[in-house]
């Protein structure tokens, strides 16, 4: 979800016709990236974490981020084709429909006590059934790109719609991905000590493809978008809400 398509912004926005004023805009807007995409950042944050590495996560991030840009750049130019072209929301919509749930079956069959007794390298819980282990550093990265690109289907006809400043909808879109660059790296550190959010990140991602869906097939049935906030806080209220228990000294290995 993007900062620039919640309606009661839609003024403030449309408003702005000097630069001055938009940036006077920039700290709002920043502040809200940062928490509309949440449901975004934790999808890609749950994909790096697939590589063991901290370093190979940050430069899938990296990596995959900055070609996530230039698709988002390219969506926006392009956004009334976007509005036209609907074998394009159906299948971003069929994709994260997929993620959402190739990722939370292995979660819901992950069985407790072969979690708790099998620790990664942070002391933490090792997933060794988790879709995205063994993967090469090119497939997460393209992974990242291609699943912002479906979220960004969903957001940029929205932010157009909002506002005909070519320019202040894509300046929004550089904040949206800066914005997830910094909240999936807490994310990444969040899910190895929050055992219920990853699950709860995925669900959110399938609440957006279904929205996509629903865009398509009857747009009367589109919940509002207080409505989806209220719904995404209440699934990250339950993902924050139980810590994975803390190992013992004995049960790290050096």
């Amino acid at each position: 979800m993007e900062a620039e398509s919640i309606p009661s912004l839609s003024p403030l926005i449309q408003s702005a016709d000097h630069w001055g004023e938009v940036l006077l805009l920039l700290p709002l807007l920043v502040a809200l990236e940062a928490v509309l995409s949440a449901d975004n950042a934790i999808a890609l944050a749950a994909i790096s974490r697939g590589l063991k590495d901290p370093a190979q996560q940050s430069r899938a991030l990296n990596l995959g981020l900055a070609l996530a840009l230039a698709f988002r750049l390219v969506l926006i130019a392009a956004a009334s084709w976007v509005l036209d072209f609907w074998p394009l929301q159906l299948a971003a919509a069929a994709y994260l429909l997929w993620l959402c749930g190739s990722n939370l079956l292995p979660l819901f069959n992950e069985e407790d006590g072969e979690e708790a007794s099998t620790l990664g390298s942070d002391g933490h819980p090792a997933h060794h059934h988790h879709p995205h282990h063994h993967r090469s550093l090119g497939a997460v990265v393209a992974t990242l790109a291609f699943t912002d690109l479906a979220f960004s289907v969903d957001s940029v006809a929205a932010a157009v719609a909002v506002s005909d400043n070519l320019l202040l909808v894509m300046a929004g879109g550089v904040i949206g991905v800066v914005a997830l660059r910094l909240t999936s790296a807490l994310f990444i550190r969040w899910l190895a000590v929050f055992r219920r959010l990853e699950t709860a990140g995925y669900l959110a991602v399938g609440l957006v493809g279904v929205r996509l869906l629903l865009r398509l097939a009857a747009p009367q049935l589109v919940p509002p978008e207080w409505g989806l906030l209220l719904i995404v806080a209440a699934l990250f209220a339950w993902g924050f809400s139980e810590r994975r228990p803390e190992p013992t000294p004995g049960e790290i290995s050096p």
